[in-house]
């Protein structure tokens, strides 16, 4: 049987409570890579730990941040600003690592109080209401301080093995999450960088042209011509043609959808610039789910944001209204894979043209997809190309909306298993069968 809950005083079960402070030098100290990372607040959110941002520093100044290094299993919580209350736990990969002023380590004693039960049980909805009220009662700055979170009471099983299973279902949900996070990430990689290869360097066309194996099995690579010709680009692989992205893609503009309220019945997020950061439509605004298809974006869409942040991505939040400022990008002609990835070889040229807008939000303008070029090959090899490049891109929003549909199901049970609502019966064979 399940055992007793207890009420467990974080001051005094952890060795560590505190925060750190900003190296001597400020930002300028900051290193694009170094032996030693600097979390921030930026790096801590609720769903885990983000490498967004993430800044480094030398061992000078990390020798005198010792007093906040971060060990492995520590719990990180955002103690001031925007982002307060905000918890995870330290990416084992980013060690040795210290923190900033904004960001407390919280290290339990793992015999009475499992750390990622504890991380579990802060970024619970009931805990993160309490957190975020006592944040904001002490000034016009939120904050929660060292004596805040030394009388943090943490109700939890007695029993450090019901402790342990509960945050192993819930931890290997994050962690099935997180692997497809890092699968998305090496599927783009890959994909890019063998588009790159094939259709913006030629390489094996170049290969073939000086009698070496051009790379891709056969029979794919007899259809690569072996020598070029002349176009407007310079030299392009002979009998392939040069388009404009707008040629090769229609890029629909998203609506005014404060015209187009929703109704009391039927409604639809609105997907903006915001939602497209995020990938999610959490606190989105609604709008009316009657509109043209057209404007309906649907998991795997490729959006396109124009103004703003530039990014184009291939969308897995659900069903959504195409708001303005954002393009849906779709064709009848061309495969997804093609667009999409030519979209993103112009992305930085994109971005570079909205940032010299003397403007409050940079952005493109249509001619900008006219002049932007991308070289087409021949039929059959689009064809045969596309029985590679299809299934990768086709994966990505797949496994975007596999993590989607997990967190939904930990986000239900978090609640359920930390406040003691659902129990688990012995727990110490669950884990025993799990090991």
């Amino acid at each position: 049987m399940a055992g007793e809950w207890t009420p467990i005083n974080l001051g005094a079960v952890c060795s560590k409570i505190g925060s750190g402070a900003t190296p001597r030098g400020g930002s300028d100290v900051y290193l694009e890579s170094g032996p030693f990372a600097l979390i921030r607040s930026q790096n801590v959110y609720n769903d885990g730990f983000h490498h967004d941002g993430l800044a480094h520093i030398g061992e000078k100044h990390a020798t005198e941040l010792d007093g906040v290094e971060v060990l492995k299993d520590d719990v990180l919580l955002n103690i001031t600003g925007d982002s307060v209350a905000r918890a995870c736990q330290v990416d084992p990969r980013v060690l040795p690592a210290r923190v900033n002023q904004h960001v407390a380590i919280i290290r339990p004693d793992s015999e009475r109080l499992d750390p990622r039960f504890l991380r579990y049980f802060l970024v619970s909805p009931e805990m993160q209401a309490k957190l975020l009220s006592w944040a904001g009662s002490g000034g016009t700055r939120n904050a929660l301080t060292k004596g805040m979170i030394e009388s943090f009471d943490v109700p939890a099983p007695k029993d450090i093995e019901e402790q342990r299973a509960i945050a192993h279902i819930l931890g290997t949900l994050d962690d099935k999450i997180e692997l497809n996070r890092r699968m998305n990430e090496t599927l783009e990689a890959i994909t890019r960088a063998l588009f790159k290869s094939w259709f913006v360097d030629f390489d094996p066309v170049r290969a073939k042209a000086e009698g070496r194996d051009p790379g891709p099995p056969q029979p794919l690579a007899d259809l690569f011509p072996g020598s070029f010709e002349d176009s407007e680009l310079g030299e392009i692989p002979r009998g392939w043609e040069v388009k404009s992205l707008d040629e090769i893609a229609r890029f629909l503009n998203g609506l005014a959808l404060q015209k187009y309220p929703p109704t009391e019945t039927r409604s639809l997020p609105v997907i903006k610039i915001a939602q497209l950061r995020t990938g999610n439509t959490q606190g989105a605004d609604q709008a009316s789910a009657d509109l043209d298809q057209d404007y309906v974006v649907a998991d795997g869409d490729v959006l396109f944001s124009w103004s703003g942040s530039l990014e184009c991505v291939l969308w897995a939040g659900g069903r959504g209204a195409l708001n303005q400022h954002l393009f849906k990008v779709t064709s009848t002609t061309y495969p997804k894979w093609l667009y999409y990835l030519w979209i993103h070889q112009h992305l930085a040229e994109f971005r570079h043209i909205a940032a010299s807008k003397a403007t409050t939000m940079g952005h493109i303008q249509r001619h900008h997809l006219s002049g932007a070029k991308a070289v087409i090959p021949g039929f059959d090899l689009l064809t045969a190309a596309d029985r590679h490049f299809g299934p990768l891109i086709d994966s990505i929003p797949r496994l975007l909306v596999q993590s989607r549909h997990l967190g939904v199901v930990r986000d239900e049970l978090l609640p359920k298993l930390v406040s003691g609502a659902v129990r688990i019966e012995n727990p110490e064979a669950f884990l025993g069968r799990r090991a």
